[in-house]
């Protein structure tokens, strides 16, 4: 793709910079199912000191890192609880009933946050034959379908706390967890330490091309190891990615905050316009949820009309999209996009 382009469609589309592709090319490896690959091992016990853990698994994706940790809880017949909006109901496939089989109980309010006495009423013990045994509940933090909120601190520890007392282990999909961190400005094992187990995404605004973890308790992580294997994620000389990931958490989580600032300048822009209306709102992290309402265009027409110009963008409907900072668009890229969007718009 052409440097020219300015691609605002998720933050899954970043290119490894010069310099990560050299740690890349340069990565002591060797075999990660055998444990023997020098970087995934410490890229491991790198995230899960981070993340406030005893141990932690690197996988290829964040959807695989969900689902083996949604495996790793449970037993097939099982109930977990989870927002209706969240990755793991909405954009995984449905994989937790196909490799699980367990079913969601959905439960939450429009911003990604879950109400406690809400979270309470729907845990089955198990003692009704009727009803799935919960087992688990899933947060996410920041929360992608919500417009990339940022869960509260008081607020996880509302719903952990509500969840724990009945014996229920907390999830969290992390994959932006570092997001939310630099939101909050806080230290990410402040967030991660309120849960039993978390993942983390390199691939999206970190800018490594590949990977996340899961991050837990050691015997939790020992018995996920499996289900990696056994849902095809056991790699081999992975170390050439882990490297990248390593070198991700070294140099690009501080900057994180940048992506923000430009998510709130493209969204000032965005609402100039009489056309657009802004989901949720201002932005709190790098994601622009809008909608349109023009009297000629459509959500497609307005997303080819902005390729021309050399503008990316994802419709998610006939007449929303969403758009996404990262660190491969800057300040001037923005600026590009918002007079482009203006641009289409008056067509």
């Amino acid at each position: 793709m052409s440097q020219s382009v300015v691609d605002l469609r998720s933050d899954t589309v970043t290119r490894p910079s010069a310099a990560m592709r050299k740690v890349m090319a340069e990565a002591e490896v060797g075999d990660d199912v055998f444990g023997e690959d020098p970087n995934v091992n410490a890229l491991q016990e790198e995230a899960a000191a981070l993340l406030g853990k005893e141990s932690a698994l690197y996988l290829p994706s964040g959807t695989m890192a969900n689902q083996v940790a949604l495996k790793t809880h449970t037993q097939a017949g099982d109930e977990v609880i989870a927002h209706p909006l969240a990755h793991i109901v909405r954009a995984e496939s449905a994989g937790a009933a196909a490799l699980s089989g367990i079913q969601f109980r959905m439960v939450g309010e429009p911003d990604g946050s879950l109400n406690p006495e809400a979270v309470t009423a729907a845990i089955q013990d198990g003692s009704n034959v009727h009803y799935a045994p919960t087992r688990l509940l899933c947060l996410e933090n920041t929360h992608n379908f919500a417009g990339g909120t940022v869960l509260s601190l008081a607020g996880m520890e509302a719903v952990a706390a509500a969840a724990h007392a009945k014996g229920v282990a907390v999830h969290l999909d992390g994959a932006r967890v570092l997001n939310a961190a630099a939101v909050l400005d806080i230290r990410p094992d402040r967030i991660t330490r309120l849960v039993d187990t978390t993942t983390l995404c390199f691939s999206k605004g970190l800018g490594a091309p590949v990977g996340s973890v899961i991050a837990g308790p050691r015997a939790f992580i020992e018995r996920s190891k499996r289900f990696r294997k056994m849902y095809g994620g056991g790699m081999r000389q992975a170390g050439i990615l882990a490297a990248a990931a390593r070198y991700a958490l070294k140099h690009n989580v501080a900057r994180l905050a940048e992506d923000h600032a430009h998510a709130r300048l493209l969204a000032e822009g965005l609402r100039e316009s009489p056309y657009i209306t802004l989901t949720f709102g201002m932005p709190q992290s790098n994601l622009v949820f809008f909608s349109l309402k023009h009297p000629r265009l459509t959500m497609p027409q307005l997303v080819e009309g902005m390729k021309q110009r050399g503008i990316l963008i994802g419709g998610t409907g006939p007449y929303s999209a969403r758009v996404v900072t990262h660190l491969d668009v800057d300040r001037a890229g923005v600026q590009r996009a918002v007079a482009a969007f203006h641009e289409v718009l008056k067509t």
